[in-house]
């Protein structure tokens, strides 16, 4: 169910927008619904990382679409909330005008684990448990504020 007029929009920053940003990106899309639109981007352009993109599909989240942007691509429009992911993005994360909303919340880089296949997919599969970890009262806290400051 939809409870506002417009989708809360949300920004995910994180270095290269290869890994954390990406997967944040499609697991608020899954979880938030059209109450949500979400975006992703990072200092640097790279590429999505292959084992975010296996560990997304393997739990059945669309990866259509996903591509590294540069976070100067994205601005322009009002977002809601700003989310950094790593710490070297605090740092280089531009201010946004209005009543932008910053969050930070630091994760480590899985695709720096080093090791076997199976131990590189369980730090991206780690980071998708721990997005949602911090997704899921996120995105209540949201629709709940929008329920309260929406006009009737």
């Amino acid at each position: 169910m939809t409870t506002t007029a417009e989708p809360i929009r949300v920004l995910f920053l994180c270095s290269h927008n290869s890994a954390r940003s990406q997967i944040a990106e499609a697991v608020l899309r899954d979880l938030g619904g059209n109450d949500f639109a979400a975006f992703s981007a990072g200092t640097e352009v790279t590429r999505v990382h292959p084992l975010a993109v296996r560990v997304l599909q393997a739990h059945g989240l669309p990866t259509d679409g996903l591509y590294s942007k540069h976070m100067r691509d994205v601005l322009g429009p009002h977002f809601d909330v700003v989310i950094t992911l790593c710490d070297s993005v605090v740092e280089a994360c531009p201010l946004f005008p209005g009543d932008t909303e910053r969050y930070h919340w630091s994760f480590p880089d899985p695709s720096a684990v080093e090791g076997t296949e199976e131990e590189r997919m369980r730090a991206f599969g780690e980071i998708r448990i721990g997005l949602i970890r911090r997704l899921k009262p996120f995105i209540e806290a949201q629709r709940n504020k929008r329920r309260i400051t929406a006009p009737a």
